[in-house]
C-alpha cells in the first residue's frame, strides 16, 4: 500500500511539474480552470508570470524528490534530517491548501460557482489532501 501511495504521488507531482512548464511556455490546456477568479466579475485573482510558473514547477519537482528520497526510492542528496523536515513542510503545505482560504480555494471556500471553484471541489482540493497524506505517510 505504501509503495502505491508514494509512487502514484511521485507520478502526480512529476506530471503537475511538467504541466506548469507547459503553461510557462505558452500552453493553454487547462489554464482557464487553474486560476481562481472573483465571484462577481470572473476576473483572475492573479496572473502568474513565466518565472513564477517555472518556480512552482521546480518546487513540485523538488517535492517529488523529497518524497522519493524520504521513502528510500532515491539516494539522499542532502542530510536525511533536511529531507524529513522537507516532507513535514510538504505535509503542512498540502493540508493547508486543502483547507483553503475560506473564500476562493479549499474545502471551506465560499465561491463555488466558477469553473475554478467546481474544479477545486472535484479535483484540486482532494488532490492536495492526497498529497498531504502521502507526505505524512513518509514521515510516520
Amino acid at each position: 500500500m505504501t509503495t502505491f501511495v508514494v509512487l502514484s504521488t511521485a507520478i502526480i507531482l512529476a506530471v503537475l511539474s511538467l504541466l506548469h512548464v507547459y503553461w510557462a511556455f505558452g500552453g493553454r490546456w487547462g489554464s482557464t480552470a487553474a486560476i481562481p477568479v472573483t465571484a462577481h466579475d470572473s476576473r483572475p485573482l492573479f496572473r502568474p508570470g513565466k518565472i513564477g510558473t517555472l518556480i512552482v514547477a521546480g518546487l513540485l519537482l523538488f517535492a517529488d524528490y523529497l518524497l522519493l528520497a524520504q521513502s528510500g526510492y532515491l539516494a539522499p542528496l542532502m542530510a536525511p534530517a533536511l529531507i524529513q523536515w522537507g516532507c513535514i513542510f510538504g505535509t503542512a503545505v498540502f493540508f493547508l491548501r486543502a483547507v483553503g482560504d475560506f473564500r476562493y480555494v479549499g474545502f471551506f471556500k465560499k465561491v463555488r460557482h466558477t469553473v475554478f471553484g467546481r474544479q477545486d471541489t472535484r479535483l484540486f482540493t482532494p488532490l492536495c489532501l492526497w498529497l498531504g497524506m502521502a507526505f505524512l505517510l513518509t514521515v510516520l
